[in-house]
């Protein structure tokens, strides 16, 4: 068996059917379900971009800062409403996870296999990534940078790293979580639901914000589930309108808590900690992706389209990965020209910075294309034959989460760095025989 073409967060043609009952249902369709494709290339590009979007850097008298040019800006929220694509990205996951684990067992492979799979194809593509940031930074200080830019650029470069370990931490539990969705496909959900809404009451009651960050798993987890549903065409036995009425649904309750004020309108501001309106967000999100999910489909089968497709789909983590350290490339040699040349910057949102973001984000667009090319080398390697212990791999799972939280708890350093490497490195030990 070819662990790594079978195991990598990749999805097989399902054409929208009846449910199966369990997970030995209906043998598999060889292929890909280029629709989702599709969908998740989508928000791995809309990521990008909007990350290029808030990308920003100024020169002053204390020399160049690195800014979020978004903050406090009227246009920003607006348009958070059309760019959070997070809770669909995991939905998508949770369709890509089920369908990967249902095939893998139809092969006579095993939950170890799956999630050994999932670690390999995760973290490798982070060792050279964090590692590189890390020698970076450690270049940018042996250079002269201030400490305190050499600080903001490590913290720039970890935010984005949440993903890595909410994605690893629900790919891990697609096996335990697909049985249960077998089992009882609501109460799975349902019950995974509740916990969000326990945590979120409990933030908001004690106005304690660190508890909010349990729902790292379980807002997370949720929409993994809803992607099971979406996987098992139990979305697509309701019809058009049932599905239409929760969408809408789910854009008046999320419309709602605005007006009362339990959640911010920002719809980025809800990532950190998770909250319940990015549920809402990703319910609204799957209806309509099951609704037009045939012209998607359709859609994805132009040969340019598929081509954009194919490319985005085979680097999908090393573009994730690499997207930040080339906007802060770009910063820096902004700002060094500004420098150099004495060319004053555009502020953020002024009609000059507005001129000059087509550009802006084109070259981003065209650096990381170019890094993804050049460096995908670690998410495409063949994976060695798995350990088949459940301890190991286990294990190994540990030790990538642990990686992801230090360098977020406690920022990206050379130190930190270092340290998540060799955590990384230990955990795709462990997932060998």
């Amino acid at each position: 068996m070819n662990l790594t073409k079978d195991l990598i967060p990749q999805t097989t043609r399902v054409q929208p059917s009846r449910h199966h009952g369990h997970l030995g249902g209906a043998p598999l369709a060889a292929g890909r379900d280029t629709g989702i494709d599709l969908v998740r290339a989508f928000c791995v590009v809309v990521v990008v971009l909007l990350h290029a979007l808030m990308a920003g850097v100024t020169v002053g008298g204390a020399g160049p800062e690195f800014v979020n040019a978004a903050e406090g800006t009227a246009w920003f929220t607006p348009l958070t409403w059309a760019v959070q694509v997070m809770p669909l990205f995991f939905v998508v996951g949770g369709f890509t996870g089920s369908i990967a684990f249902r095939r893998l067992r139809e092969r006579g492979g095993t939950s170890v296999d799956f999630l050994a799979g999932r670690v390999h194809r995760l973290l490798l593509p982070a060792v050279f990534t964090i590692g590189a940031a890390g020698l970076g930074l450690a270049m940018l200080a042996d250079g002269g940078v201030s400490a305190e830019l050499v600080q903001t650029a490590g913290f720039r470069f970890g935010q984005p790293l949440w993903f890595l370990g909410a994605f690893l931490l629900c790919q891990a539990l697609v096996p335990a979580l697909s049985a249960a969705h077998d089992r009882a496909p609501l109460g799975s959900v349902l019950g995974l639901t509740a916990a969000a809404v326990v945590v979120d009451v409990l933030r908001i009651a004690t106005g304690l914000e660190g508890i909010g960050f349990l729902n790292l798993a379980f807002v997370w987890l949720t929409l993994q589930q809803l992607g099971f549903f979406l996987a098992d065409g139990r979305l697509d036995t309701l019809d058009r309108r049932t599905r239409a009425i929760a969408g809408l649904g789910a854009v008046a309750l999320l419309a709602g808590s605005f007006l009362m004020g339990l959640f911010s309108p920002d719809l980025i501001e809800n990532l950190n900690p998770p909250t319940l309106a990015l549920l809402l967000v990703g319910v609204a999100q799957t209806a309509l992706l099951s609704l037009v999910r045939p012209t998607l489909t359709r859609l994805s089968t132009r040969p340019r389209i598929e081509a954009a497709i194919g490319f985005v789909t085979a680097r999908t983590m090393t573009i994730y990965l690499w997207h930040m350290p080339v906007l802060l490339a770009m910063a820096g040699a902004t700002a060094l020209l500004a420098m150099d040349t004495g060319l004053a910057l555009p502020e953020p949102s002024s009609a000059a910075w507005w001129l000059t973001r087509p550009l802006w984000l084109g070259t981003a667009a065209a650096l990381t294309t170019a890094a993804a090319w050049a460096l995908a080398a670690g998410e495409q390697r063949r994976m060695p034959p798995p350990t088949t212990s459940v301890f190991r791999v286990a294990q190994a799972v540990l030790a990538g989460l642990a990686g992801v939280a230090l360098l977020l708890v406690a920022g990206t350093t050379v130190f930190t760095a270092t340290a998540a490497v060799g955590l990384f490195v230990v955990a795709l030990r462990r997932i060998r025989r």
